[in-house]
């Protein structure tokens, strides 16, 4: 696969246009506006609905985490059945990369320096579910930017995009927006955390690995080298 530089640049641009506009502007310029408005219309929604509150707890707790788990691993085992023995074996080593890039590109985000609480902690008088219900779920983080889960959904959405087609791809970006939306609905990620952190660094990091000759680079080199039957011939 070629460098499709031009692109690769403009969805970089793209990705850091889209950080600036947050990063530089006094108390984050419009977008505190639009973070606390959306905050404030779920987190007033948690005392008119007690099963509104029970979704965002359960939504957020742990094991919801594995259901996400298992909607990408469903979307792979769609094309994994239709797949030949060698196919088969390449689309888990394109599940290694995908898991290796999402770690590399994560733990780079990270050194980005900025550092805030998630709205549940910034604000005060407002309401948390694990206080209304006092069941396990995740409503709040000392420190929520980027947001990690929103970025590993939206690094396996490109990955489907990359080697599956558009059709695909529609079903990956609903998998992010249905398990991306609980940790901004129960306030434990600002909106900002994923749509301007999560989706910056994915433009920045990704194209990078997808739009050049590396990501094919890597499933061709642990096809030769990690063990088990059905290589692929080079």
């Amino acid at each position: 696969m070629k460098i499709h530089l031009p692109l690769i640049l403009l969805l970089n641009a793209l990705g850091l246009t889209l950080f600036f506009s947050w990063y530089l502007p006094e108390n984050h310029g419009f977008w505190f506006n639009l973070d606390s408005g959306i905050f404030h219309f779920f987190n007033g929604g948690l005392i008119k609905s007690h099963a509104f509150a029970v979704l965002l707890a359960v939504t957020n707790n742990r094991v919801f985490d594995g259901i996400s788990l298992l909607a990408m691993g469903a979307l792979f085992l769609w094309f994994w059945w239709r797949e030949t023995p060698k196919g088969r074996r390449r689309l888990v080593i394109m599940g290694i990369v995908l898991l290796l890039s999402a770690v590399i590109i994560n733990q780079l985000g990270h050194l980005i320096p900025v550092s805030h609480r998630s709205p549940t902690l910034y604000f005060s008088d407002i309401y948390r579910v694990s206080e209304l219900l006092h069941f396990p779920t995740k409503d709040a983080s000392n420190d929520s930017f980027p947001g990690d889960h929103g970025l590993m959904l939206l690094m396996f959405t490109g990955f489907v995009l990359r080697y599956f087609g558009p059709k695909a791809f529609i079903i990956a970006l609903l998998i992010f927006l249905v398990f991306a939306s609980p940790r901004i609905m129960i306030g434990a990620h600002w909106f900002t955390d994923v749509y301007v952190g999560s989706l910056s660094i994915a433009l920045v990091g990704l194209p990078w690995v997808l739009l050049t000759p590396l990501s094919d680079g890597l499933i061709n080199l642990f096809d030769r080298y990690l063990p088990g039957k059905n290589k692929t011939s080079h």
